[in-house]
């Protein structure tokens, strides 16, 4: 998904997502039921943030924020209604490194590269057209090379001292861009366009926050519960193998083991008891969020 359904509206990553899980079940492929990229590798607590920053909460929009934080290229965004660029602009302003915003035609692009590059900061470059400044190439096929313990990039014939806080994204208000195929292998190509499916979605949102803010917030509440719970968890199994594998002799007659273990087996019986009685809150808050859909249809 991350791969290759970027630049497709959601009915049709939908189909693509469908027919590689039934292509699962054809060749024998053990995968887990109805597994979706989104829950796979969506972070509820992250996922939250993003909201919080201005992303859209339909679940194209939600796909599309993973992708930009898993994919090994940059973005490129096609964005005609600048959702994307919004977004882009509230999540980098929290950067203590700053963020600065340029506009493709600009002739100080590559200097203001240069000095992101540098000090970490993040790159947004707006109204980007059908072809890329040949100048950026190092930049977007990630040309860092390693000398000693410092890594540089050769931008222009200059070598330019690289800062892994760098990140780079391009923005294009082009509904339907045609990008060559070359300049495709370089970027990960993004659709941000809104249908009339996504906007229903978007407008469910905002019309449940605006009628129940109440169920939103209870909702909120028990992703970050959630989040809390499954880490909690994880922190447990560590601390469990971290005693088996520092045990010597017997386990059976160390104290601490054994009481490490108690708690942990009744700690994660709690939050394996709260996660159910979460979940069942959530199926009760989605109905009520549901009963809006003929608004947000309407809306759209």
């Amino acid at each position: 998904m991350i791969a290759y359904a970027g630049p497709f509206i959601s009915e049709f990553r939908s189909e693509l997502e469908k027919g590689w899980v039934l292509k699962l079940k054809e060749i024998g492929l053990p995968h887990t039921e109805n597994v979706r990229m989104s829950q796979y590798l969506g972070d509820p607590v992250k996922i939250l943030n993003w909201n919080l920053c201005g992303l859209p909460k339909d679940d194209t929009s939600i796909e599309n924020g993973i992708i930009i934080d898993k994919s090994k290229r940059w973005a490129l965004m096609i964005d005609p209604q600048t959702q994307a660029n919004k977004y882009i602009r509230k999540l980098g302003s929290d950067i203590p490194e700053g963020m600065d915003v340029i506009k493709a035609s600009s002739a100080q692009l590559l200097r203001q590269v240069e000095q992101g590059i540098s000090f970490g900061k993040w790159i947004l470059v707006e109204n980007v057209g059908i072809n890329l400044d040949p100048a950026l190439e190092p930049v977007l096929g990630r040309q860092v090379v390693k000398k000693g313990t410092s890594r540089f990039i050769m931008l222009g014939d200059k070598e330019v001292p690289y800062n892994e806080g760098f990140k780079f994204f391009m923005t294009t208000t082009n509904p339907n861009p045609h990008y060559s195929p070359e300049i495709s292998a370089k970027v990960t190509i993004i659709n941000f366009g809104i249908t009339p499916l996504g906007l229903e979605e978007q407008m469910l949102a905002l019309v449940v926050i605006m009628e129940s803010p109440d169920v939103e917030k209870k909702k909120g509440d028990i992703v970050k519960t959630n989040a809390a719970d499954k880490k909690k968890l994880q922190d447990i199994e560590d601390i469990i193998l971290k005693s088996l594998y520092e045990s010597t002799g017997d386990i059976l007659m160390d104290e601490s083991l054994i009481n490490g273990l108690a708690q942990s087996k009744k700690t994660s019986g709690e939050i394996n008891v709260r996660m159910l009685e979460s979940k069942a809150a959530e199926i009760t808050i989605d109905a009520a969020r549901e009963s809006y859909r003929p608004v947000a249809y309407r809306t759209s």
